[in-house]
C-alpha cells in the first residue's frame, strides 16, 4: 500500500511541527515559512507521517493511502 501526503499550504500557519518532528520529509519555504514536501513518504515513514498530521495545529496535512 502506498502512503502519501496531501498539503494544504493556504491552511498551513507555520508552527514548523512537522519540521520539527520529521525533519528528512518535511521543511518550511525560506520565503514564507509554510510547509514544503522534501520527498515523498515512503511505507516506513507512515507512523512518523501519522504523528506529523496529528500534531498539525492548522490541520494543513493530510495522509493518502492508496
Amino acid at each position: 500500500m502506498d502512503v502519501d501526503v496531501d498539503i494544504d499550504r493556504d491552511a498551513c500557519v507555520g508552527a514548523g511541527q512537522c519540521t520539527l518532528t520529521a525533519p528528512s520529509l518535511f521543511d518550511q519555504d525560506e520565503d514564507d515559512g509554510l510547509v514544503v514536501l522534501l520527498r515523498r513518504p515512503e511505507a516506513a515513514d507512515r507512523t512518523k507521517l501519522r504523528e506529523v498530521v496529528s500534531m498539525c495545529p492548522a490541520r494543513a496535512l493530510r495522509i493518502r493511502e492508496s
